[in-house]
């Protein structure tokens, strides 16, 4: 497991797309703060590291490659934001990021629309 920083909030999309690649559900895992929320499948919602592990751990199984779409702009205000992308088939990928108190940022609220 490779675990890289996300430096800036927009980083966390970037490290997700390299993670899912590589199959490496510890570092997917490790995108998000412990107590986090990640709305996947659509119409669920799972709750923490555990929950959120078991969620990759079949999707890794099954995704074909993913490929990053658009990063737009992250909204930030002061230890929170909001990152916003669009994928290549349109839809949008929502989540609330925060920084830690070594400047890095974790997902605590995720909505992917995640696409191959």
């Amino acid at each position: 497991m490779t675990i890289t920083a996300a430096i800036e909030p927009n980083d966390l999309a970037i490290h997700f797309i390299e993670h899912a690649n590589a199959g490496d559900v510890d570092a997917l895992v490790a995108l998000y703060e412990p107590d986090a929320v990640l709305a996947f499948p659509p119409g669920a919602a799972s709750t923490g590291h555990a929950q959120i592990r078991a969620v990759y751990e079949q999707f890794v199984s099954f995704a074909p490659p993913l490929t990053r779409g658009t990063l737009h702009p992250p909204l930030i205000c002061g230890d929170l934001a909001l990152t916003v992308a669009t994928q290549t088939n349109g839809d949008l990928t929502v989540g609330i990021a925060r920084r830690r108190a070594d400047g890095t940022w974790r997902w605590v609220v995720d909505q992917p629309a995640l696409v191959a």
